[in-house]
Formats: C-alpha cells, structure tokens, sequence
C-alpha cells in the first residue's frame, strides 16, 4: 500500500465504518476516486496545486484525497476569504474547486505511488502577527504527527474525533487526515455552535475527542456542557488555556488536554495527558524533539516539521518563548514578537493574560505594549467582563499585583463589552487592539 493511500486502505480494512458522519468509507473511497478522475479530466497532473475553496464536509473530503491520489498537493482556502485573498493564496495553483466535484465519473484512476518526502498539502498559517505565509507539509510530516497523536492520547477502534475548525487550518485538517490513517470517525461541523456540540457531546453516541481552544471550551461550558458520556479528551491548543478554565472543566467533567503546536509543526508538537492537572503543555510527542534556545525561543525538529519552514539544520524556530522543567514539560510564556520592554524589564503578555483571567469576573483579556514617554512601552490591558458582572479597572490591577511583579501589572485597563478579535481557529489578534 502506497504510503498517502490511507483511504483505499482504511476502505479494505473497514469499509463500514464512517469515515466522516453519514459517509463510510467505502464510499468515500469511492468519492476520492470520481474526485480524482473529474481533477485528471481537468488537466491535474502529479506535482500540481489544486486550491479547494470549500466548506468543511463530504465535498471537501473528497476533493482533498482526489488531489492526493493524483499525487497533487492540496491547497485549502478558507471561502470566508476576499476575492484578493483567495487569489494571493491560490495563485500558483493549476485549478481552484469551489464547488463539490461529479460524484460518478467513467474513469477513477488508482492511487499513486508516492515518496514520503512528497507535498501533500499546502497551508497559510493564520497570520497573527503578519500576512499568512505558505507552509507545505508533506506525507511524511503527516503520518507521524498522526502517529504522534495516537501514541500520546490512543486512538481505539471506536474513535469519534469533532472537529468544528476549518480545513484551511492545521488543527481541523489533521483530524480528517489523523482518522483516515486510523480508519477512525471525523465528525465534522461547518463552523462553531455551541448548544449543537454540547448536545452532540451529551448524546449516548456522541464524540470521543473534541479540539476546542480556549474561547469555545468556555462557551461548551457556558452552554451548560457536563459529564460527556463518551468524551476522553478535550484537546486543547490555540494558546494557553487559562488555568481557571481547566479548573472548571474539570469540574464539570471534561477532561482537558492541554497542547502546543502549529502549522509548520503539524498541529500538536507536544501534550499532555487528558485530565492531566498540570498548568502547560506537557511533553513532547515521542517524534518531535522540543528544546528552548538560551533567549527562551521555543525549537521544534523531528519528522513532523515542514522542510519548508525549517532552518538548514533542520530546527524550526518558533518564534514563541517557553521553558521545559526537569520532566520536559513545556511551559509557553508568550511571543518572541509580542514581548514587551517596560522601564528595561521584559513582560510576556501571555503571563499577564492568564493572571487577568484568573479573576471571576474576566471572560477574556489582551495585554500588549504601548509606547510611553516614561517606560518606553506600558502595559495595557484590554479586559472582556464576563455577563453580569463590573470589575473597576483598580480592582484587576490590584489582582495582578498579587501575583506578579510590579512591572508585570498593567498601568492600564481598558473594559470592553465585546469580544476579543481573534482568528478562525480562535488565536488573539493583539495587533488590533494597537
């Protein structure tokens, strides 16, 4: 079996079994195949980039297995998008389907033999600090972050892993591509609706894993999300998760995993047990190799980093910042980029996060840098209340002062009533907040 065919395997080994909700995957086997035939027909040819400018669903799953079949690269593209948007990120791609292709075609060419080393499939990462830039992930970086994954958490046979991230990023893409390998269930949702996925988590049948970040894990348990039958790990990433949230989860028996990852790595690089108490990210996925260079700037290297985005070393430099403690747990402190010099001192906005969300009445916050004739940069704080509540900005400075240092604490605190902005797959954009 040809390393890639992880459809056409998963289709002889358990053809019954559904491979996203409603379509097994024998059928899907046989949907990649008239994907693939319908491309060929429209001059796809092996090397070539096909844009897939669809919604997560059938649709998309069959296009993205035609493509790879073909021994094309994928490139999926968020249909939110801009027209200029969409043409900066399609622009070296041979086609771009934006609509479901022909279900049945008279010719549905066999799978071809490919190397590891291969493009599988190209991605944007989500452009928090500039504009989205192209990373290619080939075969090899995803069978091993998906054997990565399922050698961290396990994958048993019964797997059902919810996914209401888009297919244009690294953490709703892996779990279509994780489960094919596995010959496991994707349940896939078009977009975010929190009462809908508390009760399909509720539900006797429901899911076995969900990738939430932190903004939906709060509104899953806002929505009243407790005791899920049959949910062993809430995979975490996106960010740290603050620590009052993870307390109440718990509390309402949903056992976080906490993660840390990116597109140039794959998704998760490093994670913890589910359940796990421990206020980080946990280890390193037995293939990938986490250190932290002597300015703290996280490093990533290992069979599940994008060639394309790693140095001639082989070392992805991720531009975070963390520390690893005697068990090589990893702690992210912030963003190399995001780092803010107050009065000479160094201050990781992320650290001052998530002391702010540790008081009861704070829904979210941002901190970042501004300029300051006396400091040179103050820390300012944007703080979303939670509903019902009305903390005076005195009051949260005095909170921070009980658990940082003084020139952690933000000199201000703005009170908003609205949401954070963040991308699609939930990471806080501060650079709006400027």
């Amino acid at each position: 079996m040809q390393i890639g065919c992880w459809v056409r395997r998963s289709a002889r080994a358990r053809p019954h079994v559904e491979a996203l909700q409603g379509v097994p995957y024998a059928e899907l086997d046989r949907l990649a195949g008239a994907a693939a035939g319908a491309l060929a027909g429209r001059g796809v040819r092996p090397g070539d980039r096909v844009g897939l400018l669809l919604p997560p669903g059938p649709a998309f799953a069959a296009a993205f297995w035609g493509v790879l079949r073909l021994g094309a690269t994928a490139v999926p593209v968020s249909p939110k998008l801009a027209a200029p948007e969409v043409a900066h990120q399609t622009g070296s791609c041979v086609l771009v389907v934006d609509e479901p292709l022909p279900t049945r075609v008279l010719t549905a060419p066999d799978p071809l033999a490919r190397d590891e080393h291969d493009a599988a499939v190209l991605l944007h990462t989500s452009g928090t600090t500039s504009t989205p830039k192209p990373v290619v992930l080939t075969l090899r970086n995803l069978l091993w972050a998906a054997q990565g994954s399922a050698a961290a958490i396990g994958h048993p046979a019964d797997e059902r892993w919810l996914s209401a991230l888009p297919f244009n990023h690294v953490g709703g893409l892996s779990i279509l591509v994780r489960s094919a390998i596995a010959g496991t269930t994707a349940e896939v949702h078009d977009g975010f609706d929190a009462e809908r996925i508390a009760a399909r988590l509720a539900a006797a049948d429901g899911p076995t894993v969900i990738s939430v970040v932190a903004t939906t894990l709060s509104r899953l348990l806002d929505a009243g999300l407790r005791e899920p039958p049959r949910l062993r790990a809430a995979v975490a990433g996106g960010g740290p998760i603050p620590p009052v949230l993870v307390e109440r989860a718990r509390a309402a028996g949903v056992p976080v995993a906490q993660t840390y990852g990116m597109t140039e790595s794959t998704a998760m690089a490093t994670i913890q047990r589910p359940g796990d108490p421990q206020p980080d990210a946990g280890p390193p996925l037995f293939c990938t190799r986490v250190t932290v260079a002597d300015d703290g700037e996280i490093l990533l290297a290992g069979p599940t980093v994008s060639r394309s985005a790693a140095g001639e070393d082989g070392v992805l430099r991720t531009g975070d910042l963390g520390r690893l403690d005697g068990d090589g747990r990893l702690t992210v402190v912030g963003r190399t980029a995001d780092t803010i010099i107050s009065g000479g001192e160094n201050v990781a906005p992320a650290e001052v996060e998530a002391a702010l969300e540790r008081h009861p009445a704070v829904l979210e916050a941002a901190v970042l840098g501004r300029p300051d004739p006396e400091w040179g940069e103050a820390v300012v704080a944007v703080v979303v209340p939670r509903p019902g509540t009305d903390p005076s900005a005195a009051e949260l400075r005095e909170h921070c002062g009980s658990l940082l240092a003084g020139h952690k604490v933000p000199k201000t605190v703005e009170l908003r009533p609205t949401p954070l902005p963040r991308t699609a797959s939930g990471k806080l954009l501060r650079r709006a907040l400027d």
